[in-house]
């Protein structure tokens, strides 16, 4: 089906992980086993991620400005990427994927966004709007929507934010009430990735109509088809980076669902669609540091190539400091996210290292990209060259999936209940 896909599914392990190496002793003694952290990867990690970068030097790069300019969608980039299985890397196994897990995605999609973050974001999407029905969806529910994804090159999406409740999704306002074996839908959604492309919507929207009623029971989560009578995806937003990443207001309007489309039932939606965050956030951390090498690198490659005073302006103490800096920043960012992504895979919560990731990411995303304009000068702030893209797309990683100060807000909380259990 998928080129890449024998390679995916001979079951890489994951890399950066504990594992122990036998050390013979004395005679008579006991062996013993110890056990430490491995920065290594395995063959098949290397060769996937080779795959993913070849891919964005060679085919993204070249025609990123294109799609930066007019904002078009890159559905051939799309269609090779999931032609290449660089797509849809979560689905499992027994749903026609190939079941990797977040760290090795996450490879994946550092060398995608070292192309263009815009097209990642795309890509990218896919993973967000299906990992409720990942962690969620019954065997039918998995099989019906995760499965037709493997058959074709399909976008679905995210559908939880609103005109007036991004951060606050408790203010989330669209409503789905019971009527027989449907719930009949109605409200708006802002911001949805991927939405005016989606062949299909994870949606949250309010099921108890009390007001007062808590979060954590008052949401559910819905499977909801595109081309269902009633929805009504808005014109594409121009933002300021990312531009050719679908993102669009979506309206429902007596939209109806078959009760067979609910996640785990009535009141589950919040917990389901915050519990995405735990595996989603490590990839989008990724994606900010694949920008942030991409600028750092660019920099470099100026800094070496322009003169300045009679010799190359990395030369200079002032550059190269700011080139040092901006190398530490790089890959502390990268050990971030795979220590975010490793968690997760061993199976344990990962809520506070998957905050500290997205949030020093997207940060030093936009440091490094601001940096790498600095190091460019006045060439640095024309279209011509590649920083001024970079520093433009990197602004929303310090907003979508949660805000920095979101991020902050939980890293926090989780600190501190260590210290008040």
């Amino acid at each position: 089906m998928m080129f890449f896909s024998k390679v995916l599914r001979c079951g890489a392990q994951t890399g950066m992980r504990l594992h122990g190496t036998s050390a013979k002793s004395a005679p008579g003694a006991l062996n013993t086993v110890q056990r430490g952290f491995n920065f290594d990867m395995t063959d098949q990690q290397k060769e996937f991620q080779d795959m993913a970068r070849k891919f964005a030097r060679e085919e993204i790069i070249p025609v990123a400005p294109h799609y930066d300019k007019t904002g078009e969608y890159p559905v051939p980039l799309i269609q090779r990427a999931w032609e290449l299985g660089l797509m849809n890397s979560h689905i499992p196994e027994d749903c026609g994927g190939v079941g990797l897990g977040i760290f090795d995605a996450c490879l994946i999609t550092e060398e995608i966004a070292y192309g263009c973050t815009g097209i990642q974001t795309a890509i990218e999407a896919n993973s967000l709007g299906q990992m409720p029905v990942i962690i969620a969806g019954n065997d039918q529910q998995r099989k019906k929507y995760l499965g037709r994804m493997t058959e074709e090159p399909l976008m679905c999406a995210y559908c939880v934010t609103e005109p007036g409740a991004g951060s606050d999704v408790a203010g989330i306002k669209t409503r789905a009430e019971r009527k027989g074996d449907e719930y009949i839908i109605n409200g708006q959604k802002m911001w949805i990735t991927n939405g005016g492309k989606a062949n299909w919507y994870f949606l949250l929207a309010r099921t108890n109509p009390d007001p007062k009623a808590p979060a954590g029971k008052a949401f559910t989560g819905f499977i909801v088809e595109a081309d269902t009578p009633g929805v009504q995806p808005g014109r594409k937003e121009m933002n300021m980076g990312q531009r050719c990443s679908d993102t669009r207001g979506i309206t429902f309007e007596d939209v109806r669902v078959p009760k067979e489309n609910v996640l785990i039932g009535e009141g589950s939606g919040f917990k389901i669609a915050m519990g995405a965050f735990d595996k989603t956030r490590p990839p989008v951390a990724a994606g900010a540091t694949g920008l942030a090498q991409r600028a750092l690198d660019e920099a470099t490659k100026y800094a070496l190539e322009r003169k300045t005073f009679g010799k190359l302006i990395a030369e200079h103490q002032a550059v190269s400091f700011l080139l040092a800096e901006m190398a530490m920043k790089v890959e502390l960012a990268r050990m971030a996210y795979q220590r975010s992504a490793w968690e997760v895979d061993e199976g344990r919560r990962n809520t506070y290292f998957a905050s500290i990731a997205k949030a020093f990411a997207g940060d030093i995303a936009n440091q490094v990209a601001s940096d790498a304009v600095q190091i460019f000068g006045g060439n640095g702030f024309n279209s011509e060259y590649p920083v001024e893209k970079l520093m433009r797309d990197a602004k929303i990683y310090q907003i979508y999936e949660g805000t920095a100060q979101i991020q902050r807000m939980i890293i926090a909380r989780e600190h501190l209940g260590k210290f008040m259990q």
